[in-house]
């Protein structure tokens, strides 16, 4: 039966087998008034003029100016770009189309607040688009305006760049703003489910889940440190339901994260969501596969059994060919545009030390090839016979060497690993295909002699210049931490993905954190 906890001291029964306490059901309470309350369920009451309801979305404080910034940045140089045309009536076709345009972002939910981790409001600008000159076609069409379709296209491409900016800088964690927390979660489950989720929640900000409570299943103790304001008994029972809500409506929660183990499963389960749900409280099921993005998950049923169909990474395809073909034309753009700065910090390094320009070295690339990388040498000319000398005061954790303060690093080079200049060299390995923008950082080859099968697959896609690594902490992060990022970006890479970090690099590289 499901109970609050008690003291030790307050009950004395016998043992089950190895010393287990046998089950609690009714015949076994203890029939005093004073243990017969702590046994009940809790029984705050709690508004539920929303039950069943989802919980909204709030559109932010900033929605005014959003909206504004659309309106004004399709409308007017949609009207200038009409009235040079000599198009008629280019004023109220400019009101229209800039309406329009609201009109379609506000049905996709385009003006919901930001939601954490992830650059997708932006990249949804060009379909909108796409459907705005639809909607505007078909109102030309019935309402019999002739308009030139190649000047529209050209009066309504402003508009998208304006959307597209504004969007994009909706994802930044600006300084002192807050993240919106949307659920507040009751976890329900076994004691190491239990403690595992509110573990890994607590460890990371990029999602919309706090935990307030949790409710575990059985007598074990736990040492997450959330409340506990009731407990299911290890066998099913009728009070089960009235359990979770009362622990749920005790702290406020909106959700139940049920972690399904041996004692929580099946018709269990099932009649614990049919509760809950009549209860007005939202359930959510934990899987146990780990560091799969929502996007490769497909749900299904089959003969009453729900299935998770999941997509296998991305190996090959039009998204392949498309993020090959942005790495090269990327990679040689840049090269152009940032030629005289390339210029300046060879001739920087050449006049304040000793030695080459460039640093060349040997990196394991996609499926443990090997291949020449090139950097700015940050170093000291025999760095590399030094660094057997420097193996004692190594500071990472894994088989990387990270040192914070190496004495072989010049002054020079340490400007230069501080704001990443250094590896903009490696735009040429970007060029001739053995490197991508976007990926894990190619390793050394002594690094990989010392991975093991879960690190090895880091070498599954392309060595990148940037990646998760290098924006979530760089050199501050565990190796541990660096793996996990790394197998993540593996099997969860996208184009939109690789925008994303390259959009939050430029933030990373101006913070230094992490880079030494």
């Amino acid at each position: 039966m499901g109970h609050v906890e008690l003291p030790e001291s307050d009950i004395s029964r016998p043992a089950g087998p190895a010393g287990a306490p046998h089950p609690r059901t009714a015949a076994h309470r203890p029939h005093s008034k004073e243990l017969e309350q702590l046994w009940s369920a809790p029984t705050v009451q709690r508004d539920r003029t929303d039950q069943g309801r989802a919980p909204k979305r709030r559109p932010g404080r900033h929605l005014p100016l959003i909206i504004c910034a659309d309106l004004v940045g399709l409308g007017v140089p949609a009207w200038l770009v009409l009235r040079a045309y000599e198009q008629p009536r280019a004023q109220l076709a400019a009101t229209v189309a800039a309406l329009a345009w609201c009109g379609v972002r506000a049905v996709g939910g385009r003006y919901a607040d930001r939601q954490p981790g992830g650059f997708r409001g932006a990249l949804t600008a060009p379909g909108d688009w796409l459907l705005l000159i639809g909607v505007l076609a078909v109102l030309t069409t019935v309402f019999r305006e002739p308009v030139q379709p190649v000047t529209a296209v050209v009066a309504l491409v402003p508009g998208l760049l304006v959307t597209f900016v504004v969007s994009t800088a909706r994802q930044f964690p600006w300084p002192g703003r807050k993240k919106h927390v949307d659920h507040r979660v009751l976890v329900v489950g076994e004691a190491p489910g239990v403690e595992r989720a509110v573990r890994l929640l607590g460890s990371r900000s990029d999602h919309a889940y706090t935990v307030v409570a949790v409710v575990p299943v059985g007598t074990a103790s736990l040492d997450c440190g959330a409340p506990v304001p009731g407990r299911l008994a290890p066998a099913p029972a009728d009070d089960d339901v009235t359990t979770v809500l009362g622990g749920a409506f005790a702290h406020d929660a909106d959700l139940a994260l049920v972690v399904p183990g041996p004692q929580l499963s099946g018709e269990r389960l099932r009649h614990l969501s049919w509760g809950l749900h009549d209860g007005g409280l939202q359930l959510s099921v934990l899987s146990d596969l780990s560091e799969i993005a929502a996007g490769r998950v497909r749900p299904a049923s089959a003969a009453g059994l729900t299935l998770l169909h999941i997509v296998p990474p991305l190996r090959r395809g039009p998204q392949m060919a498309l993020k090959a073909t942005v790495d090269r034309i990327g990679a040689a753009l840049g090269l152009v545009l940032l030629a005289p700065l390339l210029l300046l910090v060879g001739a920087a390094i050449r006049l304040t030390s000793e030695g080459p320009v460039f640093h060349r070295q040997i990196r394991q690339g996609q499926h443990n090839r090997p291949f020449t990388m090139w950097k700015f040498r940050t170093m000291v000319e025999d760095a590399e016979t030094r660094k057997a000398q420097l193996a004692t005061a190594n500071e990472n954790d894994g088989p990387m060497f990270k040192m914070r303060r190496d004495p072989r690093v010049t002054r020079i080079g340490r400007v230069l690993r501080r704001t990443s200049l250094d590896e903009l060299p490696q735009l040429f390995n970007v060029v001739r295909g053995e490197m991508s923008l976007v990926g894990p950082r190619p390793p050394l080859p002594e690094e990989v002699s010392r991975y093991d099968e879960r690190e090895l697959r880091r070498l599954a896609v392309r060595p990148g210049l940037t990646g998760l690594w290098q924006v979530s902490g760089r050199s501050d992060l565990s190796w541990q931490e660096t793996v996990s990022l790394d197998l993540w970006y593996v099997d969860n890479w996208s184009v939109a993905t690789d925008l994303g970090l390259m959009a939050r690099t430029l933030r990373a590289v101006t913070d230094g954190r992490g880079a030494y």
